[in-house]
Order: structure tokens, then C-alpha cells, then sequence
């Protein structure tokens, strides 16, 4: 293997071009500190949103932007008009239902938190990056101490890199950078999502347009969950939530690249559940599954160490509570100024002192996740109904 690279790197590197990484580096470039930011993807995302419904998008649903910590980072980019282009006001509303299909609640119109489409959030950002900054299509396959201490990056196409003076974590659930710092790992919270996809040239997208609207309906029952989400090209995501082993969807026999064996398996979890839901199943295409993994609370805290930090899920992996992104661009934009106040000679300060606004608010999603799972694969819909209501929140 050839010895690391040391030669022409700039002092920080960025690992993952996501929500967090973009808006780390977008940041960083307004403060004219220089960066390199590595992306396993091979390609950036086309210029222009695909609007064919043969090809859905695989780079991720739809996300509201809060006010005080998306909002505020892309403001603070210069990129909030840039955003307004794309932004959904109207989708902000939440409709629940019972698997009857019978509304039970709405709430959400008028909230400030436009919803944005991942993909179109990604363009935003990397209107703000300059050309050359982001390396695609390097996939980092492990992280590692040298033998002066310090970070070596070892990519897949053999390049191996050091000589950082920071190496930032933005990869997500499953960071290689954690394993500098701490030894959490997620755990299964023994629920997973089978998405699907619902274009507009579906024979069923007229009929669900009527029923979902805009924004996103919800459906919980059996300890089962239905999401539907408009996105920004108007079709619809769909989302099976069901409590299954970690492996289910791996298992021997399934196949989600077969639509009629997988609708006929998820039609076997739905069972006794309103038709409506059936011809969503059946309709449904385009599967993949995730599973709802989360980092611990008290995972949510570690000494900091030289060289080496993290964002996003990286930091404070949650299972989905509608914070995830913005609490994301929120590191971004607390280490941004640290870094930009502290200078590339004090980056251990930046870091430390990141890191301690960081943890609480990390820990503090990461505990809603969990109770939050619990109200949206209950046995009805009432319990979550009555945490909204506990928040404030009326039927509209």
C-alpha cells in the first residue's frame, strides 16, 4: 500500500456530502477557510430535479426546515432565497387517521417548516461549494490513527490521505470517523420502513391525491404504521413501518425487486385494515427498506480528541422525529463559527467548544426519538393524537 498523502491536503477534510457536510462546507467557504469534502457518490445530483415518473429519486423524501436551526444555517449561508425557490409551504400539514381510515386529527397548516425535497436541498447547498471542493465517488472505507497520531482516511480506490488538522464526521448513521472518537454504536429498535413510491402516472395517484392532499397522512394501528408524503414532483413516498427482526427484509425468500411477491407480503401484515390501504399496497413500487436504528442518550457525550469531530447522524443518531436535518445543518453551522472564531490554530477549542452546545441537544433528540416510535407503532392512533395535543397542538 502506498504511504499517506501528506503533501497538498488543506487543513480540514469533511466526510459525506449529506445535508450536514454541504452546509458545513458551504459555511466554511463564506469564512475562507479551505476544506476538501469526500463523497461516496460517484456523481453530484443533476442540475435540474427529475420530473420522470419512471425514475424516481432515490436520494431521500421530503424535509421540513425549521425556523431556529435549518433556516437560521441557510440564512447564515447566504441561501435562504435560493431555498424560498424550492420550499413548500403548503405541505405542512399532518393528517392522522385510524386504520379504518376514518381522519382522526390535523394539524401542521401554516407551520413555519417548509417541506424541500432532499435532492433539491442538495442542489441549494452546493451553490455555495465551489467547484473542485467536493471529491466524488470516495467512498471512505476506514479511518485510523498513523504513527505520529495522526488521522489517516483509506479510501476505496486504494488513496490513503493524512496530515488533517480536522477530520469531520458528516457519514451518517454508520460513521467511520465515530470509531476515532467513541466506541457507540446504533442499536435496531426492532422497527423497520418498507418505502415505496406512488408516481403520478400510477393508476391510483388520482384517487390518493384526493384522499392524502398535501403534506403527509399518517395511519397507526396493530402496532403497524402507514406514512404517505407528497414530494415535489407531486408523487407520493409511502412508508410500511413494521416491528420485524433486524434482518427481515435480507432474509432468504425476499426478493423486493419482485412487486407481487412484496405487495402480497405486506398485504399479509395490513391485514383487516380499510381497502383503501390494500390498493396502496398494491399500487406501491419501487421498494427499499430501512431499518429504524438510533445511537443511545448516553451515548450522546465523549471526551473530545485531537483531529477528529462529528455531525449529524454521525453525532446523535435518532430514529425520525422531524428534527434530524435541521439539528444536522445546526452543527454545521455551530462548528462553522467556532472554527471561523478560533482560527485553523485553535480547531481543538473549536471542537471542544462545539461539542459541548452539541451534546444536550443531541441527547434530547435522541430521547424523542424513542418515545416517539412508541406513540406511532401503538395499537391505534390516539396516543399520538394526544402527544400532539400535549404540545399544543389543534385539530384543524
Amino acid at each position: 500500500m502506498p504511504p499517506p498523502n501528506t503533501n497538498t491536503n488543506p487543513p480540514i477534510a469533511i466526510i459525506g456530502a449529506g445535508p450536514a457536510g454541504l452546509t458545513l462546507a458551504a459555511l466554511l467557504t463564506l469564512h475562507s477557510i479551505p476544506y476538501t469534502l469526500f463523497e461516496r457518490s460517484a456523481t453530484p445530483p443533476s442540475p435540474t430535479p427529475s420530473s420522470s415518473p419512471s425514475s424516481p429519486s432515490r436520494a431521500g423524501g421530503s424535509l421540513d426546515i425549521h425556523p431556529s436551526t435549518g433556516q437560521l444555517a441557510l440564512r447564515e449561508a447566504g441561501l435562504f432565497d435560493e431555498f424560498q425557490r424550492f420550499a413548500r409551504y403548503e405541505d405542512t400539514v399532518v393528517s392522522v387517521f385510524d386504520k379504518a381510515g376514518r381522519r382522526v386529527f390535523g394539524m401542521g397548516q401554516g407551520r413555519d417548516a417548509p417541506e424541500i425535497d432532499r435532492g433539491e436541498l442538495t442542489r441549494v447547498l452546493l451553490g455555495a461549494v465551489p467547484e473542485g471542493s467536493v471529491k466524488w465517488g470516495w467512498a471512505l472505507e476506514r479511518a485510523e490513527r498513523g504513527g505520529d497520531g495522526r488521522v489517516e482516511l483509506r479510501f476505496g480506490g486504494g488513496e490513503v490521505l493524512s496530515g488533517w488538522r480536522l477530520v469531520v464526521g458528516a457519514d451518517g448513521a454508520w460513521s467511520q470517523i465515530r470509531k476515532l472518537i467513541t466506541d457507540a454504536t446504533p442499536t435496531y429498535s426492532n422497527r423497520s420502513y418498507l418505502e415505496g413510491r406512488i408516481n403520478r402516472d400510477n393508476p391510483l395517484w388520482d384517487s390518493l391525491a384526493q384522499r392524502a392532499g398535501a403534506g403527509m397522512s399518517m395511519t397507526v394501528g396493530d402496532k403497524k404504521l402507514i406514512l404517505t408524503q407528497r414530494q415535489g414532483d407531486g408523487s407520493y413516498r409511502t412508508y410500511f413501518g413494521l416491528e420485524v427482526p433486524e434482518n427481515f427484509f435480507r432474509s432468504d425468500g425476499i426478493n423486493l425487486e419482485d412487486l407481487d411477491s412484496t405487495r402480497e407480503l405486506l398485504a399479509g401484515f395490513f391485514t383487516g385494515w380499510a381497502d383503501e390501504y390494500q390498493q396502496m399496497i398494491r399500487h406501491s413500487s419501487d421498494f427499499r427498506a430501512w431499518r429504524l436504528c438510533s445511537l443511545a442518550v448516553d451515548d450522546i457525550k465523549w471526551k473530545s480528541v485531537p483531529d477528529a469531530t462529528l455531525i449529524g447522524d454521525a453525532a446523535h443518531l435518532s430514529i425520525p422525529n422531524g428534527e434530524g436535518v435541521n439539528l444536522a445543518m445546526a452543527d454545521a453551522l455551530d462548528l462553522a463559527k467556532k472554527i471561523a472564531e478560533h482560527g485553523l490554530d485553535g480547531l481543538d477549542k473549536a471542537v471542544e467548544e462545539y461539542e459541548a452546545g452539541m451534546f444536550p441537544r443531541g441527547a434530547q433528540s435522541v430521547s424523542e426519538g424513542l418515545g416517539m416510535a412508541d406513540y406511532m407503532f401503538a395499537d391505534g392512533p390516539g396516543p399520538f393524537v394526544d402527544l400532539m395535543k400535549s404540545y399544543g397542538a389543534v385539530d384543524e
